[in-house]
């Protein structure tokens, strides 16, 4: 499989551009860099959605569910002590500790499907060794763009759509 391309341009419109292109031809863009946010990037761009919401729900209903369980377990099957002619199953007993490990549980897989939706931690990318990618946050844009099949054709059409700069990432 072929490296990723990073390509630098000086105006944005070549950026938009240049990853319109690409992803007309079928290439996969993985990300853009500017010193300054491009209205039509983000559009073009279109990255990837992280299912966060429907995470935290699985994980809240299904750790409550499972600490209803496990307290309907204790007190009705292991340990069955019937005080004061109560029901061994008393559901509205069991409701607050199982609410309160749910919203802890959606919570911690909130915040564990966050961090892996930004691909975080990553103490080191093999960009921040690319010569000139500091430029990103200064006066240059870049386009980091994974090729589909040999990465020449994707190198002509960058250099085509502007690119001063088109060189392989080494990972």
């Amino acid at each position: 499989m072929s490296r990723p391309l990073l390509a630098e341009f000086e105006t944005p419109e070549a950026l938009v551009r240049a990853l319109r292109l690409a992803r007309a031809d079928g290439h996969r863009a993985i990300d853009a860099f500017s010193p300054f946010p491009v209205e039509d990037l983000a559009a073009a761009l279109d990255p990837p959605r992280v299912p966060v919401r429907p995470i935290m729900a699985a994980a809240g209903f299904g750790a409550a569910a499972a600490m209803y369980a496990l307290q309907w377990y204790g007190a009705v099957h292991d340990y069955p002590l019937n005080s004061g002619g109560r029901p061994l199953h008393s559901w509205p007993v069991f409701l607050l500790v199982p609410f309160e490990v749910g919203v802890l549980a959606a919570a911690v897989a909130g915040f564990a499907a966050f961090l892996w939706g930004c691909g975080l931690p990553r103490l080191h990318h093999p960009l921040f060794a690319m010569p000139r990618f500091e430029r990103a946050s200064q006066d240059r844009f870049l386009l980091l763009v994974a090729p589909r099949g040999p990465a020449e054709g994707l190198r002509r059409t960058l250099e085509e759509a502007g690119a001063r700069l088109v060189s392989d990432l080494h990972e």
